[in-house]
């Protein structure tokens, strides 16, 4: 080890290896010992010989911990879209430090990758379309990810329950051919239940959508008789 003329404890890189089980990130050894793993960006800069001083070092264990966090979280949100929230809880589950996860979360913002209004009508859109539920159910589900009333309020302001009944009924109901009403009935009420929707929307919907399916079967009964 050498000391400077500053009384600045310096440090020499003595090897950089490259992770075993992780290719993007290597272990910098100093004085001949392993001291900390960088991500490989961060330690791009850095060659063997280099001598370093306690803050220097300071520095890129705080820049690693910023790039591991955003690493992370892009990682995270490449399966989908997700709110604020359940990124913090990720990034908190890989032990990444608050101040740091709060430093990451704003430069997603500021890169529109973290939105939670976005997300909010995202996920109303992507539900209503694929999984239809009620109003009441999808507020819960956004609650459960993390988002506030008012977040949750707005997504669902545009959101008729009765047609998003409607659609899930139908899709449903081209299951359930060939029922006598009363299983029918059952069933598809039991379904439109477990998606949220109230009584008071299920009891005429269901009448309704019988109705439909077998408005083609009368009509050729009509025919037959005449």
């Amino acid at each position: 080890m050498a000391v400077c003329g500053c009384v600045c404890l310096m440090r020499k890189i003595t090897a950089i290896e490259a992770q075993k089980r992780n290719s993007n990130r290597v272990n910098i050894h100093l004085d001949g010992e392993f001291a900390f793993g960088l991500e490989r960006i961060t330690a791009a800069w850095l060659r063997v010989g280099q001598e370093l001083d306690e803050k220097k070092i300071e520095q890129l264990q705080a820049e690693d911990a910023r790039e591991r966090a955003l690493q992370q979280a892009l990682l995270f949100l490449s399966y989908r879209a997700r709110s604020e929230s359940e990124i913090r809880r990720n990034l908190q589950k890989h032990e990444i430090p608050e101040a740091v996860i709060e430093e990451t979360l704003g430069r997603l913002r500021r890169d529109g990758l973290a939105n939670d209004d976005q997300f909010a009508r995202a996920w109303v859109e992507n539900r209503s379309a694929f999984r239809p539920r009620s109003r009441r159910l999808m507020a819960l589900e956004l609650r459960q990810k993390g988002l506030d009333d008012e977040a949750a309020k707005s997504a669902l302001e545009n959101v008729d329950d009765e047609a998003l009944a409607y659609e899930a009924a139908q899709k449903r109901a081209n299951r359930l051919k060939g029922l006598e009403w009363s299983e029918f009935r059952t069933k598809l009420s039991g379904f439109l239940a477990r998606r949220g929707f109230s009584y008071s929307v299920i009891a005429p919907l269901v009448t309704r959508i019988w109705n439909e399916t077998h408005a083609e079967e009368q009509h050729f009964e009509e025919e037959d008789t005449t």
